[in-house]
This record gives C-alpha cells, structure tokens and sequence, in this order.
C-alpha cells in the first residue's frame, strides 16, 4: 500500500507511536515504541528495545498496528499490517543510521529544554537506553483516518460549481 505524503510526515513528527499487537490468549498489548523509518512504499521500521511482550506476540502473530494522534490538532492514523523481526545484523545502513539521528535529536532537544527551563527528566533517558537487538519491520496493509468526520469535512475545501 502507498501512503500519502500527509501521513508520512504526520508520523515523522510523532516522538513515538503506540503498537498494538495480540498475545497467544487474543488480548491486546499496547507498547510505545520510537519510529525509525517510514515510506511511501508502506514500509516502516520500528524500534523495540526490550524482547518483552511485543516481540514474543509478533513471533507468533504478525497482525499489528500503529497508531499515532496530535491531542492539540485533534488528528490522527492507525496503520495496520504485518510485521517481521529483523535482526540488526541485516539491517541497511540508512535505516540505522535514521535511528542514531532520531536518537541524536531527541537528547539535543531535551538538553535545550532543560537549559530553557522547561521541565523534564533529568536524567536524559534516551542517552541510557540499551542498544537494539532488532527492528521491528511492518508492511503496511490498510490505513485508518482517526480524526473526527466532521473536523474532516470542515478543514477540505469548498469548490464552487
């Protein structure tokens, strides 16, 4: 599936998104991870740090979502799919180093709001975080438009006839 444009950069602004895979007994886990990389092709790298939950769920279920909302413009996306664990040892460069510039902006933005001021963790947690294992790849299947009808039809334009 080829994803628009709007959508790409809509996810590329989130700081994370939220993954929604099922366990053996078909109930839903929820787990925020960092998004890596996402095309227009509808293929999007994921990154999981931990081999807890969701990459047990995904080794024997490849049905996930990804969602992301923005509260404060009322929008949102939920990508659905199937996933595949890819070692990091197989990964292409661009896609880690995509991965080291996220990180990488993340601290720079954190150590500027703190010197700003502004509250945070002190502590920096994304310097702390363990190196991945592996990447989460999802082929996306379908696309879901979270925001409200009627903010939809509000914001497209009136052509006259």
């Amino acid at each position: 599936m080829r994803l628009s444009e709007e959508v790409i950069y809509f996810f590329n602004k989130q700081n994370f998104v939220i993954v929604s895979s099922l366990d053996s007994d078909g109930n839903i886990n929820n787990s925020c991870k960092g998004l890596i990389q996402i095309s227009k092709n509808g293929s999007v790298y994921l990154l999981d740090l931990y081999k807890k939950n969701t990459y047990h769920n995904l080794l024997k279920n490849h049905n996930v979502s990804i969602t992301a909302v923005n509260e404060h413009s009322f929008e949102g996306y939920c990508l659905v799919g199937k996933s595949r664990i890819v070692d990091i040892n197989g990964l292409k460069k661009d896609v880690i180093k995509s991965w080291e510039n996220k990180l990488t902006t993340r601290i720079t933005q954190r150590v500027l709001n703190n010197l700003q001021g502004k509250k945070g963790h002190s502590l920096h947690p994304e310097a702390l975080l363990p190196l991945p294992e592996y990447l989460i790849f999802v082929k996306i299947k379908r696309i879901i438009n979270l925001t409200p009808l009627n903010l939809m039809e509000a914001q497209s334009p009136i052509t006259e006839s």
